[in-house]
């Protein structure tokens, strides 16, 4: 009877055990693909889901490394998205600063809309069709 009674008692844990702790990682978008790839993340744990955007860092030419600018709720993803917005109807020099990453519009001549993002230790830029695809991605989500 103990056997039993210790075999219900331990089971559940040995369930647990099995179950990867690893988060699920969906691709929500790519972003860019090609030498400096780009793309958007959702990560699906136990108790809750955050995003990511991961790209290669333009600081390293000959080197690949890659950054990922880290959203810990979908709250966090939409700001993003809504910065982007207001950047691409702001000027030329606009920054959205944000705790760990800030974005700046930067426009050369005659080459379109283009942005900084910078985080601690990364570096990277995009052009507006490549913002819209994350702000479309990202107004998609619920």
């Amino acid at each position: 009877m103990k056997k039993l009674l210790l075999f219900f008692i331990f089971f559940p844990f040995t369930v647990l055990a099995w179950v990867p702790l690893d988060p699920t990682a969906t691709n929500l978008a790519d972003v860019r693909v090609g030498v400096w790839p780009m793309n958007l993340e959702r990560d699906i744990d136990r108790r809750d889901t955050s995003y990511a955007l991961i790209f290669r860092d333009q600081q390293y030419e000959t080197n690949v490394v890659m950054d990922t600018l880290e959203f810990e709720n979908l709250g966090q993803l939409k700001y993003f998205g809504q910065a982007l917005d207001v950047l691409k109807k702001g000027h030329n020099g606009d920054i959205a600063n944000f705790k760990d990453y800030s974005i700046k519009r930067a426009d050369p001549r005659f080459n379109g809309v283009w942005y900084i993002l910078r985080i601690k230790f990364g570096l990277t830029d995009f052009q507006q069709p490549e913002a819209d695809i994350m702000c479309k991605t990202i107004a998609g989500l619920k």
